[in-house]
């Protein structure tokens, strides 16, 4: 199937829908082509490049254009020919356009009618005078020069400036590495031929950065199954808006331009010049034509500027589905979530591959919950999985497989074949070197940088991308690029926040890099310089650092307006290469319309800045979208403001951060009109309670009277019943369980094509014991929609007398709700002040439940009806969840406001709090009896032991890593999960015992069992189930029955979304929230079995 097929069977079925549209953004209305009339344009200059280009095998048509309306319709006219289409840049020196066409040995040059004059002073000796013109689609087609009497002293040339880049052809032809092995097997023989008639598609060159242009043919075969298998990720269909992003000669173009026109979708296209002012563009592209997929380089997006990525790329209401970033190192997470709201819902994607093997090789969602506000910011972000027939090796350099730790990524495949240079025929399965580093673990790519980015600097080898990474890790900063200056200089440029301070960057680089990593200095920019395909364009940095030493050493003074105006007009004329003589220059001229780009316009700005002898705030925003008039004014502003009428500048009102008139809450309360005086029933009401991890709370009952009818025996436990166990080393059981963080299995990674549908088989290896499954499976009892993602786990409450079990949960929709737990009704619902992602506790007395609020409140509500007793206030959002002594009845909870807090909820009086040292409080306390202490972890990586009665700390340790994992704790010991992928044990008195090491990070909560007292239980994101529960759910929304005794799954159930929620289970049922904003129970219950156990 080639790529004019694919359109023409889209364009069929929605003839009638948009399938481009241009929009100039100067006022006037968006010009639209539907399918029809976008097709009726291609089969007319199809029918006369047939006329005119000779058929000589093999036909490739360079097209030299902008991009506008006609644009799908002549790429789609050269492709019906059939022939490759070649697209060449104007605004690339002629140099480069000159031996890309040569090279190529383009015989036909399509060029656009108003730019035929400088086609035709760029490239005077390579074309005859004759050509043909098209009228209606725009268009002239140009005969080009066979002589190329000069093309050997060009390469020559251009091999004298570059380095050559080497690709290279498999090491051992036609090997691959197999994902459960690590030897080699030999593919059947066979070549692709780029001579043979209709295989190419496009023909590119490469950017050069990394030596001299190559020239890359790209088969249909080799791009189809890219378009095909993203536009199944993305999820396109015909209600789509894509941006064509990306300039025609870089690969990723076709992507956009192929995935939309495919699909039935549209594309919108805006002048080069729109896409270098980010106001402009963004109202473009969010404002008026509401763009759903959009695909860029970071550097790209970061041209944007924080607020407008803020506030319309990534705000709450964007019409963005799709973000899918590519072609360089992923942005530093942390500067990725301060750029989405909080409630956008924008999927996120990695994108990695490289030019010779277009167009992209993997692909990765980034998952939602790193987005969290909890999520640790060094989550590293994977490569991801190859794409469709695409095969992804990583070798060392002797050339052998690297199936754990450093090594260099080569890309292939049997039919993911590109031709460079003079290349004619190819291997089949043929795996180009990328020059690209990575490092495998867990058979997961994490991106090192190019081997180019290697510098030796003081006797020591160091990655100048890790400086850059480290530097956009940093709050103060809100883009950056490195540059190895001259190979003496390391230099950071830096596009800063408001609150940046150069010498406060530096002491911050200082503390998290080697001695040999720190820059030299610090330069600051106002945007980041951009190669044509949306790179940072090194040399153009190199040039600014030049500047900025010059400037050093001058002492330019203006003596007012007049001479302002001169000079200005003076440097505008150098800038954009104008004779000095010529004459003044309108003042209602444009920078970009004027003959300036990007480039220019940085130079432009550094030039003035120098001029001015200080900083023009906001200088290249004018720069960029307004006159130069405007742009006097702009800096006369700041230099002269005596010598015009200025208004004085509005007084900033500063926001007030604390709420309420700044009134300190902290230990007060909140008077409810609703609230009432309760009478305590005399005596306890008996019930017990199960919350995460199966804790017991029983009141006032023995256990054989509360027995469930007919129970599965599972691992749960008496608040104070002791287990004993005894510690030399830590044994480990360990079940791996198939969850979100399971990419795939080994280093080599392959989809193969399915013919017929393009559907993808990942190679992965089992995850359980096929043996055993399907001894225990789980049915649907009920489920409950709560209208939000249910993250918080559920607390189930059994009465003692003839009512009926409660199950009580939270949810992000700020609802409340208790559920009868036999029969799935709702009891009653509540709204409370904002999410809920905190699990409730039950009261002493059996009468109020206990809850924290992401508004920062602790509500007491009745459990019998929901009404609020109390609520208390902390000073921030409130996700730890509460426990109760049952002794006392005091209920303890942390807050992120870094305090654990003792509430006398039947006082309504806070009895103390104590500040937990730099640490919110995310996890729930644990009570501890004999001895009584209540132990309590902080995102700051501190385990505290407290006296539950005075709040007083009896002892602390520093783990160094967040802990997100609830400690618990039996007779002898404490137990709790860290970030740094440990699970730690710790005397009563503080001593550490040991620790346990997993290969990724523990975020889950260790769990105690009465069934297997010897093991402690606890789940980690390197997939593996340690020491495994009866049961276990994966964030994947599987949830798995597994026996605890060996570890082995016998049996699984997937839930329709992710789950974050931890299961309670009471006899053979079993209640977990989801994130498609349900709260499911489930039966237990045999396989083959229609009836759950206990019916």
């Amino acid at each position: 199937m080639m790529l004019q097929e694919l359109v023409a069977r889209a364009a069929a079925l929605h003839s009638d829908r948009a399938a481009v549209c241009f929009d100039e953004c100067t006022g006037k209305p968006p010009a639209f082509y539907t399918y029809a009339t976008m097709v009726e344009l291609a089969v007319e200059l199809t029918a006369f490049l047939q006329k005119h280009c000779g058929h000589q095998g093999k036909c490739e048509i360079g097209l030299y254009c902008y991009p506008g309306i006609n644009l799908p319709s002549w790429i789609l006219g050269i492709l019906q020919v059939p022939a490759a289409y070649s697209p060449i840049d104007p605004d690339a020196p002629p140099t480069i356009s000159t031996y890309f066409m040569k090279k190529s040995s383009l015989h036909y040059i399509l060029v656009e009618n108003d730019k035929i004059n400088k086609f035709q002073m760029s490239h005077a000796g390579c074309i005859y005078h004759n050509s043909s013109a098209i009228e209606h689609i725009g268009l002239t087609l140009f005969q080009m020069n066979s002589s190329n009497t000069d093309f050997s002293s060009e390469v020559g040339s251009m091999k004298s400036k570059c380095e050559a880049f080497r690709a290279v052809d498999n090491l051992q032809p036609g090997f691959t590495v197999c994902p459960d092995q690590t030897e080699v097997k030999t593919s059947e023989a066979g070549y692709m031929d780029a001579g043979q008639k209709d295989t190419l598609a496009y023909v590119l060159h490469t950017s050069g950065t990394t030596g001299i242009p190559k020239i890359v043919r790209v088969p249909h075969k080799c791009i189809v199954p890219n378009i095909q298998h993203l536009k199944s990720i993305f999820e396109i269909t015909q209600h789509d808006v894509l941006f064509l992003a990306s300039p025609l000669t870089f690969d990723p173009s076709v992507i956009e331009l192929f995935m939309a026109l495919t699909s039935g979708a549209s594309i919108l296209v805006v002048p080069n010049t729109i896409k270098m002012m980010p106001l402009e563009l963004s109202a473009a592209l969010f404002h008026r034509h509401h763009v759903t997929v959009l695909q860029a380089t970071p550097t790209l997006l970061r041209r944007f500027g924080a607020h407008i990525i803020k506030s319309r790329v990534l705000s709450a209401n964007t019409s963005l589905r799709v973000l899918a970033l590519g072609g360089e190192a992923f942005p530093a997470l942390s500067l990725v979530k301060s750029w989405k709201h909080k409630e956008n819902k924008t999927s996120i994607f990695n994108l990695y591959g490289i030019t010779e093997v277009s167009s992209w090789a993997t692909c990765y969602k980034i998952p939602e919950e790193v987005f969290s506000a909890d999520f640790r910011t060094d989550f590293p972000i994977p490569l991801g999985s190859p794409l469709l027939g695409t095969k992804v090796e990583v070798r060392d350099a002797n050339g052998s497989a690297v199936l754990e730790g450093e090594g260099q990524i080569f890309i292939g495949g049997e039919e993911r074949i590109c031709f460079l240079d003079d290349e004619v025929t190819v291997p089949l399965g043929t795996m180009r070197e990328t020059g690209d580093f990575v490092r495998v673990k867990n058979a997961k790519l994490f991106f090192l940088g190019r081997k180019d980015n290697q510098i030796k600097r003081h006797s020591k080898r160091f990655n100048i991308e890790y400086l850059q990474q480290v530097a956009e890790d940093l709050g103060q900063v809100e883009a950056c690029a490195v540059t190895w200056y001259q190979q003496e200089k390391l230099i950071l440029f830096v596009l800063p926040k408001d609150d940046f301070e150069e010498r406060e960057t530096l002491k911050e680089l200082q503390k998290r890099l080697p001695a040999h990593g720190v820059p030299d200095e610090i330069v600051v920019i106002k945007a980041l310089p951009l190669t044509s395909h949306g790179k940072v364009d090194i040399s153009e940095l190199n040039k600014i650092y030049q500047n900025h030493l010059s400037s050093r050493r001058r002492d330019s003074k203006l003596s007012g307006a007049e001479e302002l105006w001169e000079r200005l007009q003076y440097l505008w004329k150098s800038v954009l290469g104008l004779p000095c003589n010529s004459t003044g220059i309108p003042k209602d001229a444009v920078f970009l319309y004027s003959g300036g780009d990007s480039l220019k316009a940085l130079r432009f700005y550094e030039e003035i800045e120098m001029l001015a002898g200080k900083a023009v705030p906001g200088l290249l925003e004018v720069i960029l979208s307004h006159s130069i008039g405007e742009v006097y004014r702009h800096i006369l502003k700041i230099l002269f403001p005596g010598e015009e009428q200025l208004m004085n500048p509005d007084n900033a009102v500063k926001r007030k951060l604390r709420g309420k008139s700044g009134e300190e809450f902290h230990g007060k309360y909140i008077k409810l009109a609703s609230e009432r005086d309760l009478e305590i029933a005399a005596g306890l009401i008996p019930f017990i309670a199960l919350n995460r991890g199966n804790h017991f709370f029983p009141m006032d009952f023995t256990k054989s009277s509360m027995q469930p009818k007919n129970t599965v025996q599972v691992g749960v436990e008496a608040l104070q019943q002791p287990s004993f166990l005894q510690f030399k080393a830590p044994g480990v059981l360990k079940s791996h369980v198939q969850g979100s963080e399971l990419e795939n299995s080994i280093v080599t990674l392959e989809n193969k094509a399915n013919e017929n549908d393009h559907s993808s088989v990942q190679q992965i290896h089992a995850v359980c014991s096929h043996s055993s499954v399907a001894e225990l499976a789980l049915c649907v009892r009920w489920k409950s929609n709560t209208r939000k993602c249910v993250d918080a786990s559920p607390l189930v409450i059994i009465p003692a007398k003839e009512v009926s079990a409660s199950v009580y949960v939270g949810s992000h929709s700020h609802a409340m709700q208790a559920i009868d737990l036999d029969l799935g009704e709702i009891k009653w619902e509540k709204t409370l002040g904002d999410r809920i992602e905190s699990s409730a506790c039950v009261s002493k007395c059996g009468n109020f439940i206990v809850v924290g609020c992401y508004d920062g409140l602790v509500y007491v509500l009745q459990s019998s009806n929901g009404e609020v007793h109390w609520t208390f206030v902390t000073e921030d959002t409130v996700k730890s969840s509460a426990v109760v002594d049952p002794s006392s009845g005091l209920v303890y909870v942390g807050s992120h406001d870094q305090h654990v807090y003792a509430l006398d909820i039947y006082k309504k009086v806070c009895i103390w709090k104590l500040h937990c040292e730099g640490g919110a409080v995310f996890s729930s306390p644990c009570l501890n009896f004999f001895p009584h202490h209540l132990y309590v972890a902080t995102l700051g990586g501190l385990l505290l032991a407290v006296n539950p009665v005075t709040g007083s700390k009896i002892w602390k340790s520093h783990l160094g890593k967040p802990l997100f994992s609830s400690p618990h704790c039996n007779e002898n010991y404490l137990y709790v999960g860290c970030v740094d992928g440990n699970l730690y044990c710790y005397t009563h008195s503080g001593e550490k015992v040991w620790q346990f090491s997993t290969n990724g990070p523990v975020f889950s909560s260790p769990c105690l069992s009465s069934l297997t007292k010897q093991e402690i239980f606890f789940g980690s994101h390197d997939c593996f189930i340690y020491c495994c529960n009866m049961e276990a759910v994966s964030t994947d929304g599987k949830v798995w029955i597994l026996n605890a005794k060996t570890g082995t799954a016998e049996g699984v159930d997937k839930l329709p979304g992710e789950v974050f929620s931890s299961p309670v289970v009471w006899g053979t049922k079993l209640v977990v929230g989801c994130r498609n904003d349900y709260v499911y129970c489930l039966d237990l219950y045999t396989a083959g079995k229609k009836s759950s156990l206990d019916s």
